[in-house]
């Protein structure tokens, strides 16, 4: 196994983000795509006239779209079903999004405390979130593109924390049993 200074490490962080992308594609009601669902459980995307599957519906999300989708039948809007069952999938697969404290939290006061939260907090929290990530990331590139070097720069930071030590003689003595 080869050690990686912390360089390389954030390095290879960042050089991941920018193949992979940014991951901060806000989806606005403009973006939104209906899909309807059939009694035999498929779904419609009536922007491509196609039928698609729930993987490609976790697929349009992830490229920044909003869905709706609506149960043909009884016209009744199955969106949070469809969205929950992505959840239920990726947690089948152990690639659960959510910890089980949380999900405790949401079903024994999700009908009537967190729901307020959740509607009115949460998505901005996260989409305040995702901002500040995407600024840190966008920041740590542009230190790398200019060659900054950060090994030097935790030096300095540890020899600063070392002058504020004046007490730390005085301490230790404190500290010593008699």
């Amino acid at each position: 196994m080869v050690a990686l200074s912390s360089r390389e490490v954030l390095c290879s962080r960042v050089t991941h983000h920018r193949i992979k992308g940014d991951g901060l594609r806000m989806a606005d009601m403009s973006n939104k795509i209906d899909i309807k669902k059939y009694p035999n459980r498929r779904l419609y995307n009536t922007e491509t006239s196609a039928y698609i599957t729930v993987k490609d519906v976790a697929e349009l999300i992830k490229a920044g779209h909003r869905i709706q989708v609506t149960d043909v039948t009884t016209g009744e809007d199955m969106t949070a079903m469809v969205l929950t069952q992505i959840i239920m999938d990726k947690a089948k697969n152990n690639e659960g999004l959510l910890p089980v404290s949380l999900l405790h939290l949401v079903i024994q006061y999700g009908e009537s405390h967190l729901h307020e939260f959740f509607e009115k907090y949460l998505e901005k929290t996260m989409e305040n979130y995702l901002i500040y990530r995407k600024t840190m990331d966008d920041q740590v590139n542009a230190y790398l593109d200019m060659g900054m070097d950060f090994s030097s720069l935790a030096e300095k930071t540890l020899k600063d924390f070392e002058s504020m030590n004046v007490f730390k003689d005085t301490f230790k003595q404190y500290g010593k049993k008699k």
